[in-house]
């Protein structure tokens, strides 16, 4: 896997607005976002930080291409070499 790229938790607020998330909710530090897809509802937490760790990265990044083509996501991501 690439490198993943130093994302604040504002970043993949608007990340996943683009892909037609919403914000549901938030409880202290952590943004509960949803959309519905084909009938499913689909629910992503983001901690808002100003830099997420890199593991806690690659498990949203994991979690998100249940939800999302990894070929759309990735290169908000990853540094891929062109």
């Amino acid at each position: 896997m690439p490198k993943l790229r130093n994302l604040s938790g504002k970043k993949l607020v608007s990340i996943f607005e683009s892909f037609g998330f919403a914000v549901l909710s938030q409880k202290g530090s952590h943004i509960k976002m949803f959309r519905f897809n084909l009938g499913e509802k689909q629910i992503l937490v983001i901690p808002n930080h100003l830099s997420i760790a890199k593991g806690t990265l690659k498990a949203i990044y994991n979690q998100a291409v249940q939800y999302i083509a990894e070929e759309k996501i990735k290169k908000r991501f990853l540094f891929l070499n062109p």
